[in-house]
């Protein structure tokens, strides 16, 4: 229990400052489509098809002005965003005209809140360590489920430590750790699940990291150029007609050299909220290449588009935003006081004596 004890302390104090930061992050990002005030953010989403079609066209029709992809507006925040190279982009109304633009992430706290939760600002190295922090945080629910069971009678249901002392601190991690225990094993598990897809397996059983490999794959197309002369506006209309119940969430060009341009849908039963119900087009002509129904998708598959779901609250409406948040404010403050009390208020080792010292006393 001592070598428990030990390792708990020394991970915490190594890692919790990153868990606090990723905690407080995701806590403000749950509520992000309420606090982005732009003109037209509020706007429901327009349903006609027709009127989408005709947007869809009007922010893809300039060759030097398109952009990389456009996320369509959604039941919670009314404006289309659109993405260019080298982390530029823009907010659009739904009738396709530009509200606001930035050159750089930094621009838009939203984008680069987003980046610092996902990623760290360090692309695929910094989504690793996002990871490696992630599976310490599990170890820590675990590891200090199991210390706080000795001190059980003492449990005292608080949300801030009496005083700020080294043992007032000690005794708030323990209880605030039990009490958000079963959420912070759900933010926690969810999250890492999207970075190492092997601890898919725990739930979702063995095999699952090759399905959703699988299913999330594009199909092989022969390598083409974007023509200029694509009909937006019928990849659309298409797209409708194929999964007429499905709302359109993403448009895509096609990357490097797949050759394909990617259409994302969100069906009705889909808690995804940019879902996985997929249609590729052919760059060179807008021939429909290929479509994937996320409802027909292996179990393991779908069970896997449930987890993003849950991480970031996109189902439960305002309660389990609420709930999530908590999860989220639990975390920081575990992380951030178990960094503080390991490296600030440590207590000091007390002196030892010198031999002459020793001798005078005895």
């Amino acid at each position: 229990m001592k070598t428990l004890d030990t390792l708990h302390r020394w991970t915490g104090g190594l890692i919790g400052l990153v868990l606090a930061l990723l905690g407080l992050s995701g806590a403000i990002l749950v509520h992000r489509d309420a606090w982005i005030m732009l003109p037209h953010a509020e706007d429901a989403r327009v349903e006609d098809f027709d009127a989408v079609a005709r947007a869809t066209a009007r922010m893809m029709a300039s060759p030097d002005a398109r952009p990389q992809s456009i996320i369509y507006a959604s039941d919670s925040f009314g404006l289309d965003r659109l993405t260019f190279a080298k982390g530029a982009g823009a907010y659009a109304d739904q009738a396709g005209t530009i509200v606001t633009r930035w050159d750089s992430q930094w621009a838009r706290p939203e984008i680069w809140m987003f980046d610092f939760h996902h990623h760290l600002f360090a692309g695929d190295a910094g989504e690793v360590v996002i990871g490696i922090a992630g599976i310490c945080g599990l170890f820590f629910v675990v590891s200090g489920t199991i210390l706080w069971w000795r001190t059980r009678r003492t449990f005292e249901a608080r949300l801030l430590p009496r005083r700020f002392s080294r043992p007032a601190i000690l005794r708030h991690h323990r209880d605030l750790g039990i009490m958000a225990a079963a959420l912070l094993l759900l933010s926690l598990y969810t999250g890492i699940a999207f970075i190492f897809r092997p601890v898919t397996t725990l739930v979702l059983g063995p095999g699952a990291p090759a399905a959703i490999e699988k299913a999330n794959k594009a199909p092989k197309a022969p390598s083409a150029k974007l023509s200029p002369d694509v009909d937006w506006a019928a990849i659309v209309r298409t797209a409708h007609a194929r999964f007429p119940d499905a709302e359109l969430r993403i448009v895509s060009l096609p990357r490097k050299d797949s050759g394909l341009i990617s259409v994302r849908m969100r069906q009705p039963a889909e808690w995804l909220p940019n879902g996985r119900t997929m249609l590729w087009f052919a760059a060179d002509s807008g021939r429909l290449v290929e479509t994937r129904d996320a409802l027909a998708q292996p179990l393991q598959v779908r069970g896997f588009n449930l987890i993003y779901p849950l991480h970031a609250a996109k189902v439960g409406g305002l309660a389990y935003r609420l709930v999530m948040t908590l999860s989220g404010l639990a975390l920081t403050l575990l992380g951030s006081l178990a960094a503080w009390s390991f490296w600030f208020a440590r207590p000091k080792p007390k002196p030892r004596k010198r031999p002459a010292q020793v001798a005078k006393a005895a």
